[in-house]
């Protein structure tokens, strides 16, 4: 925990899509914004090209971006993220971009933010050639930037609760407790309506909409030699 109470905190997320922020993290970015955390987001596309357009589909090509953003936008407000980037590359295509380029971008932020956390995906098992390609470029863009702040991977689920399925031990892991926070994840949830309409739970009555999330999201240490932290704080 930062001893200096009376400074802000920051935290930076550099994501791929809308949505991923609310699906993977959301819990861990309200309980921080509650705490008085800046959050910054990226988003590195505008989710163009999600399968998901509605139920019944009310969306197309033409319109996804739009209501993608705008949605993501509502989210943000849930979660109390205060910041929202977009990079403006076309879903899908985030692995094409000149890596150099994207690299610099995500650079020239952390350095401008000063975030004492960066969240991100792990370049190799992110999930989809999106998440990788954003998550490779923002972990060179901390190491290069030579922040003074902390990396960490988002993972899925509850996959870490058991870590050394996947090679990892629990010193690699940092287990956020979110259960206070919960409704503003399933806020977000909603928010996010093209991409959840289909999922019936979601707009279940509350409790039972809440019962279906977990009350703790992991992340894996991006330097897994930096000074222990508490197991339980990403700060």
């Amino acid at each position: 925990m930062n001893t200096q109470a009376h400074e802000t905190r920051r935290l930076l997320a550099v994501f791929a899509h809308p949505d991923d922020e609310t699906f993977i993290c959301g819990g861990t970015l309200a309980k921080y914004a509650s705490e008085g955390v800046e959050i910054t987001l990226v988003s590195a596309t505008k989710g163009d090209m999600g399968r998901r357009m509605g139920n019944p589909p009310y969306l197309n090509r033409e319109t996804m971006a739009a209501a993608r953003e705008q949605e993501l936008r509502e989210a943000c407000d849930c979660l109390g993220i205060g910041e929202l980037i977009f990079f403006g590359i076309r879903d899908k295509t985030v692995e094409f971009e000149d890596e150099e380029s994207l690299t610099g971008r995500i650079e020239a932020l952390i350095r401008e933010i000063g975030p004492d956390v960066v969240l991100t995906f792990h370049e190799r098992y992110g999930g989809h050639p999106d998440h990788c390609a954003i998550g490779k470029a923002a972990t060179a863009a901390f190491r290069r930037s030579a922040s003074k702040g902390a990396l960490y991977f988002i993972t899925f689920g509850d996959a870490m609760e058991h870590p050394k399925r996947y090679g990892y031990t629990r010193k690699d892991v940092i287990k956020v407790d979110v259960g206070a926070h919960l409704e503003a994840k399933l806020a977000a949830f909603r928010a996010h309506r093209c991409q959840t309409e289909i999922d019936e739970w979601v707009w279940l009555a509350d409790d039972e909409a809440l019962s279906r999330f977990g009350d703790y999201e992991y992340f894996l240490k991006g330097d897994p030699d930096a000074p222990q932290r508490a197991g339980d704080d990403l700060f």
